[in-house]
């Protein structure tokens, strides 16, 4: 699974075999979760208030480009990667 960002020991990947809804996938300190574009967890926990709320606010700097990678994914195209949070 691609890794499309990095920030203060978060990790964000998201598959080439994409599927609905549009997701990611975070890891912080060995934890999971999988995110929906608004921020909502779908699956897993990051066991951390504070990494997640530092991925929420990355998805609402970035969501243009986390959709635009989505859609690359789909057509199964390479995803780019995205700028972190800073």
């Amino acid at each position: 699974m691609p890794e499309i960002c990095r920030f203060f020991g978060i990790i964000i990947r998201m598959f080439f075999d994409v599927h609905d809804p549009p997701h990611f996938h975070a890891e912080y300190q060995g934890n999971k979760a999988v995110f929906d574009f608004n921020g909502n967890i779908i699956r897993g926990s990051l066991n951390s208030k504070t990494a997640i709320r530092l991925v929420r606010e990355w998805i609402d700097l970035r969501l243009n480009e986390l959709q635009e990678d989505w859609e690359l994914a789909r057509a199964g195209k390479e995803i780019k990667k995205i700028a972190p949070l800073e």
